[in-house]
């Protein structure tokens, strides 16, 4: 099982996290396109807005599950 971290970037220097430092997968994205209505993690990663490093497996997994939509939306109340 992969270990995933979410990213939110608020401004530089100022991002929400959550997830361990060590990860094996680590999803980016900026806090604009996050809380914009409709948003869906997988469009995101396909127009290239939710970056993504790590095994592709497990980088696939976490978007077809759903955890990342629930992850980033979590993430994002804290904005």
């Amino acid at each position: 099982m992969s270990t995933v971290q979410y990213r939110i970037v608020v401004a530089k220097r100022d991002e929400r996290v959550t997830g361990a430092d060590d990860a094996d997968v680590v999803f980016t994205i900026p806090a604009a396109d996050v809380t914009a209505d409709g948003f869906d993690a997988t469009v995101g990663f396909m127009r290239g807005v939710l970056k993504a490093s790590g095994p592709s497996g497990a980088i696939l997994d976490a978007l077809k599950s759903g955890a990342a939509d629930a992850a980033l939306a979590e993430l994002a109340t804290q904005i």
